[in-house]
């Protein structure tokens, strides 16, 4: 299992997490944590309080979306804040490429490119809310104002 902690995505997002602040730790989990319930299993926690990073491109850009577990990401509410009709889920190879992560591990920062990242207010709710720590074994805890802090992300009204 420590096996996972030297992974080179994992080590750059500990890496990012000490910068910001030591006293944030990855944690290895037994379990696959490669979707928001097998997360929320895992943790013990509700599924809303999973952090679901979500990588859409928009045309020729490409958008973090920070998503509650419990909710789905609206396409037409991402379509109106970008002010752009073609947006879409991205495909594996430029979520790897962009984030340098691949999916079940994406976390929400450190990142390969810097990406505009908005974080859905609905993870609000929950005072320790967990986020992928790039592998599907690897998370962290943080809360929301940390979130924002960690990624410098905009807090937006973006899920159905």
């Amino acid at each position: 299992m420590n096996s996972i902690l030297n992974k080179e995505p994992v080590l750059r997002v500990e890496k990012s997490l000490k910068k910001f602040n030591p006293e944030l730790n990855v944690i290895i989990l037994e379990q696959t944590a490669r979707t928001a319930n097998q997360a929320a299993t895992a943790l013990g926690c509700k599924v809303g309080a999973i952090v679901k990073s979500l990588l859409f491109r928009a045309g020729d850009n490409f958008v973090l979306c920070l998503i509650s577990g419990d909710k789905r990401c609206s396409l037409n509410k991402l379509k109106k804040i970008l002010n752009e009709k073609d947006v879409s889920i991205a495909n594996p190879e430029d979520v790897k490429k962009i984030t340098g992560y691949t999916i079940g591990g994406v976390s929400p920062t450190g990142h390969l490119t810097k990406i505009n990242i908005f974080i859905d207010e609905n993870l609000n709710r929950f005072s320790s809310i967990f986020a992928a720590a790039g592998h599907p074994n690897a998370v962290f805890e943080i809360n929301f104002e940390n979130l924002i802090s960690l990624t410098s992300g905009e807090i937006k009204e973006m899920t159905e």
